[in-house]
């Protein structure tokens, strides 16, 4: 038995003062955006609370879906450096950066140094190489695949994508551990199901990432973006696999409000005679006071044999 926690979209804060040359970019909006209308909502205490609630479940990996950051500054991808480091051993936490980890040109390149050990494949550490993505970690009998989406686009939009090169190297690992008999989850910020975002933030190469999907198999992908705690699936070479998001880790409560209040997913992953077991509990905030209890849980059919093929 395996126990996966998922959360994403950490939007960590406070967010610290740009300085006017950081501001002379896309940072502008997105400062504008911040100081309107996420200041108040998407708090640290928030994120600790929830954060507690992932430890006090012990689970044996954390999955981390990317936005770690709000702007990119240098300040704020050193923090998101410290924060990692409290959330859990580097082997026991995969990330995959997001749109606002990339927020402007070479912000992903300074992200992917500082947060390394959480984004470097079994390979990677073994030979001391540096991040590549897809990346691939076994642990047990799943295979934790990382797919980098992020990138810095202009103003007023936050699109990700996936080329030839990335789909290819995911097809190859997808095929290899899919031959191991491994439980395969695959981790990318931007949901690649269309229709999941709108336009100006959907993920350019759904199409590309599908196919790659449909040939080689999975059996769970999860992402973050949207901060909805949402299910979706796609084909499989013949059976369908579950999409799954989760709201944003640090929006609190607020009634009336249009995005859930934060809230984290957790899998527990057994392998059967039948194939595979996989169980999703959703935990949330449910009020003003940060209360955190079980919302819905869903018995997830993955793998050929559950889906009844």
């Amino acid at each position: 038995m395996f126990r996966l926690a998922h959360i994403s979209d950490i939007h960590l804060s406070p967010l610290p003062a740009p300085n006017l040359r950081e501001l002379i970019s896309k940072r502008i909006t997105g400062y504008i955006n911040w100081r309107s209308n996420r200041k108040g909502t998407m708090t640290g205490s928030t994120l600790d609370t929830l954060v507690a609630d992932i430890k006090a479940h012990t689970p044996d990996h954390i999955a981390v879906t990317g936005d770690l950051v709000n702007l990119a500054l240098d300040e704020e991808l050193e923090t998101a450096e410290r924060w990692l480091r409290t959330l859990g051993d580097p082997a026991n936490v995969s990330v995959v950066p997001g749109n606002h980890d990339a927020y402007v040109p070479g912000a992903l390149k300074k992200a992917r140094r500082l947060w390394q050990p959480w984004m470097r494949g079994d390979i990677e550490v073994a030979e001391n190489k540096p991040v590549e993505f897809p990346y691939l970690r076994v642990r047990g009998d799943v295979a934790l695949i990382g797919v980098s989406s992020a990138r810095a686009t202009a103003p007023f939009m936050a699109t990700g994508d996936i080329r030839e090169r990335q789909a290819r190297k995911l097809g190859e690992v997808l095929d290899e551990t899919g031959k191991r008999g491994l439980f395969r989850v695959i981790m990318i910020h931007h949901p690649p199901v269309r229709g999941a975002a709108p336009s100006h933030k959907r993920l350019l190469g759904i199409g590309l990432f599908q196919r790659t999907v449909a040939e080689y198999g999975a059996e769970l992908v999860l992402h973050g973006h949207t901060h909805l705690a949402t299910r979706y699936s796609i084909n499989g070479p013949d059976w369908e696999i579950p999409v799954v998001c989760v709201p944003a880790a640090s929006q609190g409560f607020e009634l009336g409000q249009h995005k859930p209040p934060a809230g984290f997913n957790l899998f527990t992953i057994s392998k059967t005679n039948a194939g595979w077991d996989c169980t999703m509990v959703e935990r949330g905030i449910v009020d003003a006071q940060s209360t955190i209890r079980t919302i819905r849980e869903h018995n997830l059919k993955v793998g050929k044999v559950l889906a009844g093929i």
